[in-house]
């Protein structure tokens, strides 16, 4: 072991009580969104910060979403490693239904600490900052550049964060990608499939219920368009070679992590119908039904593959027309890349299975800055209670996370390579 490597071991073993405080402070700050106001979480990120004696700069293109960026040069010339965290979390349900402790609390209670943003993703933006903390301290050492990135608006896949800042601050582009996101410390993601919203609504003339035979029924038409669409779930993506072995190898780990099936369904598109509204009274046959469907596409596929079928299909229905209302495109990256293998070592070299690369089936913002030729890499805690009630995050895998992103990232800084990689989707 490096002298470097060790610094940074006794650094996180001796401030092991600071990094668990941290969290806390962040847990304790409300930054549900909707409605999206992270101006009291971002306050402990530049409070901690400038604790440290770090610059930093706010980017707030909406006034109660800030989001921040600090950056150092290291000594020697090098690659740009990009550190990413949200400081959003899930709202939670009317009276906090279904938690047995304080959601903003922050307690602990058998080695695990519970809150809204205990797996999703406050424990992974803490690791993004401790990682940014300790490596700085060895700047005179390293290669390159760091990049981290605390940002807002990720839980809506909103315009004022992570998004706002590739398409406006090119300076936070960088080499390579790292997250802390929930993934489950058995595995690395890669990638992760693309959803595409679509509403689709139905009118016809309408009439008493009981004059079935006077006019359509929209609520009817509806459903059977919703059926015909399962057609959709048969399309699965075309990868590379080394993509798909991944997604197959990656299929029992996700069936772990997710459930059993998850692996199944990742190189197919898959159909939820979110909501459905028509109708108007029981005794009359409905003139209007709108639902919305929620489509996630698999690696190796776009929308522009998807929605002339989508277009066939609703075109069976005359009374019925669509629109295209949000989603992303599915990102991927290489699942070879040098990032991989460092994280497998550092997760390896402390007794833990190495993790496998796998494709997932959430989203992140990691997928922006694939969508910019940048590999990005998801690694973080198991998503306990993740959008649920009673969300928690056990100490000791934190803990191994943050570990592992400050390894991960020293090692690739560390490396005289100052040839900046060039990455394709594959």
């Amino acid at each position: 072991m490096t002298e470097d490597r060790k610094q940074l071991l006794d650094w996180l073993h001796n401030e092991k009580d600071e990094i668990i405080e941290l969290l806390r402070a962040l847990l304790r700050e409300r930054s549900p969104n909707p409605p999206g106001d992270t101006r009291s979480t971002a306050d402990v990120v530049t409070r901690y910060l400038s604790g440290q004696g770090l610059d930093h700069r706010i980017v707030s293109p909406h006034p109660e979403m800030p989001n921040i960026i600090a950056n150092f040069q290291a000594a020697r010339p090098g690659r740009h490693l990009v550190l990413n965290g949200h400081m959003d979390v899930f709202p939670l349900a009317p009276g906090n239904a279904g938690w047995s402790k304080d959601p903003w609390g922050a307690e602990i209670v058998d080695g695990k600490i519970y809150g809204r943003g205990a797996s999703d993703m406050k424990p992974g933006t803490t690791a993004s900052l401790i990682t940014y903390v300790l490596l700085s301290r060895l700047r005179d050492k390293l290669h390159g550049q760091l990049t981290l990135t605390c940002v807002s608006d990720e839980e809506t896949f909103g315009p004022w964060g992570a998004r706002y800042l590739m398409e406006h601050h090119p300076e936070v582009h960088g080499d390579c990608l790292l997250n802390g996101e929930p993934s489950g410390p058995e595995s690395i993601r890669f990638g992760e499939r693309g959803p595409l919203w679509i509403e689709f609504t139905v009118r016809t003339r309408g009439a008493h219920g009981a004059y079935v035979h006077a006019t359509g029924s929209a609520t009817k038409i509806a459903m059977n368009l919703a059926m015909a669409l399962e057609e959709l779930t048969d399309i699965e993506g075309r990868v590379s070679d080394n993509v798909q072995r991944a997604i197959d190898l990656g299929r029992p780990t996700m069936d772990r992590m997710m459930g059993k099936g998850a692996g199944d369904l990742v190189s197919k598109v898959t159909l939820n119908i979110g909501l459905m509204n028509g109708g108007d009274k029981v005794n009359m046959i409905p003139s209007h039904c709108t639902f919305t469907a929620d489509l996630r596409l698999p690696v190796g596929m776009g929308k522009a593959d998807l929605l002339p079928k989508i277009a066939e299909i609703t075109g069976r229905y005359p009374e019925a027309t669509w629109r295209e209302i949000g989603g992303d495109e599915p990102s991927w990256c290489d699942p070879d890349h040098e990032m991989v293998g460092i994280i497998q070592n550092n997760v390896t070299a402390f007794g833990r299975p190495k993790p496998t690369p796998i494709v997932s089936i959430g989203g992140t913002d990691a997928r922006l800055w694939r969508h910019n030729n940048v590999p990005a890499y998801v690694y973080g805690p198991y998503p306990h209670g993740m959008g649920s009630h009673d969300e928690h995050v056990d100490i000791e895998e934190f803990l191994h996370v943050v570990r592992t992103h400050v390894l991960s990232a020293y090692d690739y800084l560390s490396r005289p390579d100052a040839v900046r990689p060039v990455n394709r989707e594959a």
